[in-house]
Order: structure tokens, then C-alpha cells, then sequence
């Protein structure tokens, strides 16, 4: 794409001076500290997944109940894209500033009755309607929070720094994160584990009113984007940001090329490297909730001021070439860093698997729905062994026959948890880590090493998805790209990779749907992504 009458090359950008370089410090720290509270309360439901499986859905299937929690935290992405086209055309038309201060306050209300929201013991179905409807107002305000926030501190950038200023704007994803596992774990450590099941994990989303208080006071002191006051003093603020930013072609045209060129394998690489990580950590592989947190925490702290090495890399050498990179990479090293994972926090279980096979032989009754409570013997044998982390392979035999379960050398007919368990545990399978067996050195390595991977894709995408639309229509048009990408592909795929786990029978079998999605992204982006670096926001 070449430089199009939107876009100025550097020579005509203006030079930044010291003024504006200490008033460009000013406004990112305000807009990172805000928009990193808001990004706690939208995470604290994704640390708590597996507690919401618990409280909220029906009792008697444990992996339905776990599915249809991270379908509930993947609505909260669904709507993103509404919440996009909404405040981005209101960003576009009120102000900047306006608009994220209206999803700042949505946030953090959805947040606080998230932790006075009755469970299924004590109102039925109600409870899992109610968090879904809390979940869908965090994420209409999320979908409106980012296109603002990185338009906002772009335009107030010089020119040859966009791409470290807005960098920090996105460690304030991963900062939020790491500060609700932080809190969550406080509040574990200090109530004690029964207490925060029953109602402890009420406080963390309570915490809300003093984060949402503050993140108000903090927006409320910054001053409107220069270039939003530019184009409303020259009268050039579009009245209908939405049909110019979609209705017409060359704009729609950079829509699309954000999307599929970008932000769909940007998308999958972060959420693998950090929910997905996460969960499968204390999910497949049965690391206690205080290790894993742990384990997180320090990862996070090393890996995330690569994003914003990598974000003031693209001011020197390009976007393009540092996303793709990052996309790559993911593609090619995703699958065995979760190897190397399971391998350094529970080798026990690593030895066990490729020590013990385990095969499912059934026929036409093993269809095992994901919501539905298992029914059959083959059914009740794959949820057990999904529910305790353990790789099985399939196979498929006549209609009518009884299924036949292998567990290395021991043939199991029909299914008996308890003379499973026993078999397993003859055969030396311990479904408890033990803390002192985790290479926690190792673990830490391979956490930092897939926050590398998000710096790459997510550092340098902010300052890109700026410099790639007009000014009057920015923030709706860069908005909706990103929460398709991150909203539709992202927020599923927890759900979408644990579900392919429990069809394959594969615990790594998951990390497929990353792996190709970035592939194809990074495929179609090499030919189509421009380089925008030298574009001028003004």
C-alpha cells in the first residue's frame, strides 16, 4: 500500500521538542495507569475460570461446567467488536478522551457486581445469566477502552516515537493481568483456601470501587488529543464515523488488511502465551494454584519489558518486520515450549505418559458432548482422564461394542472410577505435583520467552493500527480490526483448545489452533501489511 492523501511521509512531520516529549511522558503514564486497572477487572474473571465453573453452572459434570466457563469469559470477547463500532465512533465524534472515561466507568461497575452476584446453589440459573450479562458489559467497555486509549496517546506522540510510546500502552494488558494474580493470590493466602471458595473470591472484584475512583481521577486530569482539537476547531470531526469508515473501500480495504494480516495472529500468540498458559498449567497439568501464580508472576516481570524493547525497535527498523517475526515464531515454537512446560513443572506426569499408553476402543456410544453430562462408560472414561490431565488415543470399533480401556498393560472393561484410579495409581500416576520436582527456573524461562513472542506481535501493533487510518475516523476504524481479531479468534480459544483436547484425546492438541492461525496470519501478512513507520498521525 502505498502512501495514500491521508498519510504525510516523515519529512513533513513535525519535530518533536523537549516540551513535548515530557508531555508525551505525562500523558502515557496516566493513560497506561488507567487503562491497566481496567484491564485487571476484566482479567480477574479469567485467573478465576475455574472457580466460576463451580459457582455458576450446573453440578455434575466438571468438564461441561469448566467449557461452558470460558464460553462465558469468551462472550465477554464477543461483544467487543459491538463495543468497538460504539465507542470508537463516539471517540471519533465527542473526543477521545470522552469516550474512554464512559467505558473506564461501565468496567469497573460490571466488576463490582460481578462480586455481589448470587451462585447456582442459591438462585438456580439465574446465576450463570447474571455473569453472563456482567461479562458481556466488561467486554462492550473493553471493546471501546483500547481503540481510544492507543489513538489518544499516538496522537499526542512525536513523530519517530509513536512506536515506544504506545508500546507501553501495551504492557497495561499483561500489567492488569499480573496485578489480578497478584491480588487473587493475596487474597488466597489470607483468608485460606475453603474461605476464598465460599466467598473470598468476592474480594478482588469488590477491590474495583477504589481501582475505578482512582482510574477516573487519573483520566479526568488529562487534557483531549491536539490532533481531535485540530480537526473539531477546523470543523473536520466526522458526523458519521461509522458509514465513512465501512462504506467506503480504500478505508475498508486497511480494515481488512489490519484483520487478517495482523491482528488474528497477534491474537492467538497472546492469549496462548498467557491465558492458555495459565490454564493449562493448572488445568492439564495439576500445578497448584500458588506455584503456577508464581511461576506467572516472575515470567511476567522478566518478559514484559520486551514489549516495549520491541515497540521502540519499530520506530527504527519497521512494524511489519517485528510482527511477522513474532508471528512466525509462534507458529513454529508454540508447541514445544508447552512441551518443555509440562516438562519442567510436572515431569512426573511427562514420565508417566510416555512410560504408560492409555487407549479408548469403543464404538458408536462414544460421542462425548461437550455440555452434556456423560452418559456412556466410553463418555464417563474420556471425561475422567481429560478431568485428570491425561492423554489417551482413540480408537473407533464396531457398532454396538463394549468399550475396552488400556492403561499399559491392564485391559479395563466398561468404566469404574474406582478401579481406574487404582490401576492408575499402580501404575505410578501421583495426580499431585510435588513442589519440590518443579524446574521452576525452567518454567519461569519458557513464560518470559512467550511474553518475547507477544512483544514482538503486540509492541509494535498500536503505533501501526494508528498510522494506517485518517484522523477523523481512527478510532472507530482501528477499533473494530482489533476486537474482531481479539474478540471472535481470542476470547474462544481457551474454550476452542480445550475442546480439541478432549476430542483428540491429546493435551497438546489444543495448541494446533494458535499455531495455524498465526501461520496463515503471518503468511497473508507479508504480502499484503504495509510498512507505516513513516506515516505522520497529523
Amino acid at each position: 500500500m502505498k502512501t495514500s492523501s491521508h498519510f504525510v511521509s516523515a519529512s513533513a512531520a513535525p519535530q518533536a521538542t523537549h516540551a513535548d516529549r515530557s508531555k508525551t511522558r505525562l500523558v502515557v503514564i496516566a493513560a497506561a495507569l488507567g487503562t491497566v486497572f481496567e484491564w485487571f477487572d476484566f482479567y480477574l474473571y479469567g485467573a478465576l475460570a475455574v472457580f466460576f465453573s463451580a459457582l455458576f453452572f450446573p453440578p455434575g459434570n466438571e468438564t461441561a461446567a469448566f467449557l461452558a466457563s470460558l464460553a462465558a469469559f469468551g462472550a465477554g470477547f464477543a461483544v467487543r467488536p459491538l463495543g468497538a463500532l460504539l465507542f470508537g465512533s463516539l471517540g471519533d465524534r465527542i473526543g477521545r478522551k470522552k469516550s474512554f472515561l464512559i467505558t473506564m466507568i461501565i468496567m469497573g461497575i460490571a466488576t463490582v457486581v460481578v462480586g455481589l452476584l448470587p451462585t447456582y446453589a442459591q438462585v438456580g440459573i439465574w446465576a450463570p445469566i447474571l455473569l453472563v450479562t456482567m461479562r458481556l458489559a466488561q467486554g462492550l467497555a473493553v471493546g471501546g477502552e483500547y481503540g481510544g486509549a492507543a489513538t489518544y496517546v499516538a496522537e499526542h506522540a512525536p513523530h519517530g516515537q509513536r512506536g515506544r510510546a504506545t508500546s507501553w500502552l501495551q504492557t497495561t494488558a499483561t500489567f492488569g493481568f499480573l496485578l489480578s494474580l497478584l491480588v487473587i493470590l493475596g487474597c488466597r493466602m489470607a483468608v485460606g483456601e475453603e474461605a476464598f471458595k465460599q466467598w473470598g473470591w468476592r474480594i478482588p472484584f469488590l477491590t474495583s470501587v477504589v481501582l475505578l475512583a482512582v482510574s477516573v481521577w487519573i483520566r479526568m486530569t488529562l487534557e483531549e488529543s491536539p490532533v481531535f482539537e485540530k480537526m473539531k476547531s477546523e470543523g473536520l470531526v466526522s458526523k458519521q464515523p461509522i458509514r465513512e469508515a465501512f462504506g467506503n473501500w480504500a478505508n475498508l480495504k486497511r480494515v481488512l488488511i489490519t484483520l487478517f494480516g495482523i491482528t488474528t495472529g497477534m491474537t492467538v500468540v497472546w492469549y496462548t502465551a498467557q491465558f492458555y498458559a495459565l490454564f493449562f498449567m493448572q488445568s492439564a497439568l495439576q500445578v497448584d494454584y500458588k506455584t503456577s501464580y508464581m511461576i506467572f508472576a516472575v515470567g511476567l516481570v522478566l518478559g514484559t519489558p520486551l514489549i516495549v524493547l520491541f515497540g521502540a525497535l519499530s520506530d527504527k527498523i519497521g512494524r511489519k518486520p517485528i510482527m511477522i517475526a513474532g508471528m512466525v515464531l509462534g507458529a513454529l515454537t508454540l508447541m514445544p515450549s508447552f512441551h518443555a512446560l509440562a516438562k519442567f513443572t510436572n515431569p512426573a506426569l511427562t514420565q508417566f505418559s510416555a512410560a504408560t499408553p492409555i487407549t479408548i476402543r469403543g464404538g458408536s456410544d462414544c460421542t462425548f458432548s461437550l455440555f452434556a453430562k456423560p452418559a456412556t462408560d466410553c463418555d464417563k472414561a474420556r471425561n475422567f482422564f481429560s478431568r485428570n490431565g491425561l492423554s489417551y488415543a482413540f480408537e473407533k470399533t464396531e457398532v454396538g461394542t463394549a468399550v475396552v480401556t488400556t492403561i499399559g498393560q491392564t485391559m479395563l472393561k466398561g468404566f469404574d472410577e474406582v478401579q481406574f484410579k487404582a490401576t492408575l495409581t499402580n501404575a505410578g500416576f501421583d495426580p499431585k505435583v510435588n513442589s519440590e520436582s518443579v524446574n521452576f527456573a525452567g518454567a519461569v524461562a519458557i513464560v518470559a520467552w512467550l511474553l518475547a513472542l507477544v512483544g514482538m506481535v503486540y509492541g509494535p501493533m498500536a503505533a501501526f493500527m494508528v498510522e494506517m487510518f485518517p484522523a477523523s475516523i481512527r478510532s472507530t476504524s482501528l477499533s473494530l480490526p482489533y476486537h474482531v481479531g481479539v474478540g471472535i479468534l481470542g476470547g474462544f480459544l481457551p474454550f476452542a483448545a480445550s475442546a480439541l483436547v478432549i476430542y483428540t484425546g491429546n493435551m497438546f492438541a489444543g495448541l494446533w489452533y494458535p499455531v495455524a492461525i498465526a501461520a496463515a496470519t503471518a503468511l497473508i501478512g507479508i504480502f499484503i501489511v504495509p510498512e507505516t513507520k513513516d506515516y505522520d498521525v497529523h
